[in-house]
């Protein structure tokens, strides 16, 4: 009988690799941010005053997606590379989790305002349909771009030593970690938010979001969308009661998910997928045949 492994993808993509695409995304990220922590005065002559909206910015954000670009160029070439941005544009999922992302997650927003008591201070912050626009535009290149390194790199290699609950919690500590810097600068939104109940936050947006990626079999796009909902300009700010709310989500959501946030067996490990909607096994050693194969084999 030949065998036919699924294993394409960790003979490129190894666990391991998680080092240097940690010591990148830490360094990329880290290093803008301390020059303009230490060196304010010279940094802000030579480049201007540092904004969550600052060309530097989006480099420092950008680091874990070209981080895992680096990697998987490295190790997969080009064709590796593209397999790899083929889950960017998966969009199957469960209408729950569509409901979750359009419907739910903005309530969370909408229902930590009402809880803080600004609901209605500052209903709609834009003077024209153009600033919206541009808000919007912003926020959908920023963080959501984060998502090719955190969930299309980090979170399948986590997965083949952690159960899924496991796993994103790990990748919700780095997560929120890696954030630090932003709450040390004048000027970035971060820097007028709590960082304990934000770290807070991302760990039960890890899960949460650990459980979408499962559940669309390794999509970056969900992933970015759900990001990109953190962040949209139009949702009123809720910190911190956003985040009292987000962590009884997360709860929720792995009691609904508890048959496979506790198990690996379902747990999307495919960096580069084999071929469209590939899942690869969360044991090296393991070998799935194919549908194909097996017919093909039966005839020999």
């Amino acid at each position: 009988m030949k065998k036919i492994s699924s294993l394409a993808d960790q003979h490129h993509i190894s666990f391991l690799s998680l080092i240097p695409f940690l010591l990148i995304t830490f360094a990329l990220a880290w290093g803008i941010l301390a020059l303009f922590i230490f060196l304010p005065d010279p940094m802000a002559t030579i480049f201007g005053r540092l904004t969550g909206n600052h060309p530097l910015f989006f480099l420092a954000v950008y680091a874990p997606a070209i981080a895992a670009f680096i990697i998987i160029i490295y190790q997969a070439g080009v064709s590796g590379l593209r397999r790899y941005l083929s889950r960017a544009f998966r969009w199957r999922c469960s209408s729950g989790w569509y409901a979750f992302l359009i419907i739910g997650l903005p309530m969370v927003f909408y229902a930590g305002a009402a809880w803080k008591g600004t609901l209605w201070s500052n209903p709609f912050p834009f003077s024209s349909l153009q600033t919206l626009l541009i808000a919007l535009f912003l926020a959908a290149i920023k963080g959501p771009v984060e998502e090719f390194g955190w969930r299309g790199l980090a979170l399948p290699l986590l997965q083949r030593k952690f159960v899924p609950i496991m796993a994103g919690l790990v990748l919700g500590v780095i997560w929120g970690f890696w954030h630090l810097p932003a709450f040390l600068l004048s000027g970035t939104q971060q820097s007028e938010w709590s960082f304990f109940a934000f770290f807070a936050g991302v760990i039960s947006l890890s899960i949460i979001v650990t459980a979408l990626f499962n559940a669309s079999r390794g999509s970056i796009l969900l992933s970015a969308f759900f990001h990109f909902n953190l962040m949209n300009p139009v949702f009123p700010d809720a910190q911190p009661y956003d985040t009292y709310i987000l962590i009884g989500v997360a709860v929720i959501v792995v009691w609904l998910n508890r048959k496979v946030m506790f198990t690996r067996a379902g747990a999307f490990t495919a960096v580069i997928p084999k071929d469209e909607g590939s899942m690869v096994s969360h044991n090296p050693e393991k070998i799935i045949v194919s549908k194909a194969a097996l017919c093909s084999a039966g005839k020999e």
